[in-house]
């Protein structure tokens, strides 16, 4: 029981390559760009001459950041698997 509690926990963070503290901070941060994006929207959607670019921006580099996470954990679990199968 204590191990399925602890995976539900860790399984998704390390698939990621980060530890469950590194994935609560990156989680928390985003969440507030997320936030500060729908309040930039929110304000242009009635005065559209103000943030008339922050929001899609934000989206953008948050959709980025996410890519090169994604992608960096991806190429971690390859080296990993070369090492423990000796191609490296």
């Amino acid at each position: 029981m204590t191990d399925r509690l602890l995976r539900a926990f860790t399984e998704h963070p390390a698939s990621v390559g980060e530890s469950y503290w590194q994935h609560l901070a990156f989680a928390l941060g985003f969440a507030i760009k997320l936030i500060l994006a729908g309040l930039a929207a929110l304000v242009h959607a009635v005065l559209p001459f103000l943030f008339k670019t922050t929001a899609s921006r934000l989206i953008a580099e948050m959709a980025a950041r996410t890519g090169n996470r994604t992608a960096r954990a991806n190429r971690s679990a390859e080296q990993a698997a070369d090492v423990s199968l000796g191609r490296v």
